[in-house]
């Protein structure tokens, strides 16, 4: 009892960095243990810190105001000679109300809808995975399939971190972190540029994460480690091409 308890008691928050350079010994510990609490609360948290990071500095605003800039632009020039002064002017109203709108709906996405979203994908990946395991015939356990994909998660972290300073050092919100910005901006190169979009070293480290884990902890074989996260990866990526409404996360 007294071999296993240190390692129960150091599981947690200070393990999320070392999930970076020593992956196999954190999910050794997981093996063992199974914690992970602390480091799922303190990624949601940072998580919310960077959405309220993205909003405060006011790019979110600017982006709005730029689209209804164009909007209104837009309206005044098409519909011009064909409403009347007090319906015109009605419809411009209508449209400043919109970005206000939309404003709130934004800030409330980068602060909010980010660490949920974070809190389902890794729950819901927990379970495919859970799925995948039983299908291989082994004992599935999903408390440890979770905690290996909330320290894998670190990455996800690691790179909204790195996607924030690239949003402040450029201005704009339409950073990426996809392997596209290796392709040049220039014309003819759109398809290249489109599949390359799709693959984020990122995402890449995140499923080698997984792996490594789930062969750690016993779940998967090595074989079907490579085989289930190479397919998940490959599906993340292909989703990533799905174009998304205006104004919705693209990560």
């Amino acid at each position: 009892m007294s071999a296993t308890q240190p390692n129960t008691v150091r599981l947690g928050l200070r393990y999320a960095p070392a999930v970076l350079v020593d992956p196999g010994a954190v999910f050794r510990h997981v093996a063992e243990s199974g914690r992970y609490g602390w480091t799922l609360g303190a990624l949601l948290l940072l998580t919310t810190l960077i959405g309220w990071a993205t909003v405060e500095t006011g790019l979110i605003d600017r982006q709005v105001d730029g689209e209804t800039l164009t909007r209104l632009a837009e309206l005044e020039r098409e519909q011009f000679d064909l409403l009347s002064r007090a319906e015109l002017s009605e419809r411009l109203e209508k449209i400043r109300k919109s970005a206000e709108f939309t404003k709130l709906i934004r800030r409330g996405g980068a602060v909010l809808a980010a660490p949920a979203s974070l809190l389902a994908s890794v729950m819901l990946i927990a379970a495919l995975l859970f799925a995948a395991v039983a299908l291989t015939g082994n004992k599935a356990e999903y408390a440890t399939l979770l905690a290996v994909c909330v320290y894998a998660a670190v990455i996800w972290v690691l790179a909204a971190g790195l996607r924030l300073a690239m949003m402040l050092a450029f201005r704009t919100l339409e950073v990426d972190t996809s392997l596209a910005l290796l392709v040049p901006g220039r014309e003819g190169f759109e398809t290249l540029r489109t599949i390359l979009s799709a693959i984020d070293p990122f995402r890449v480290w995140f499923w080698i994460l997984v792996g490594t884990g789930a062969v750690v902890t016993g779940q998967l074989s090595r074989r079907w480690a490579v085989i289930t996260c190479t397919l998940f990866c490959l599906v993340a990526g292909g989703a990533r091409l799905i174009p998304l409404p205006a104004g919705l996360p693209g990560s």
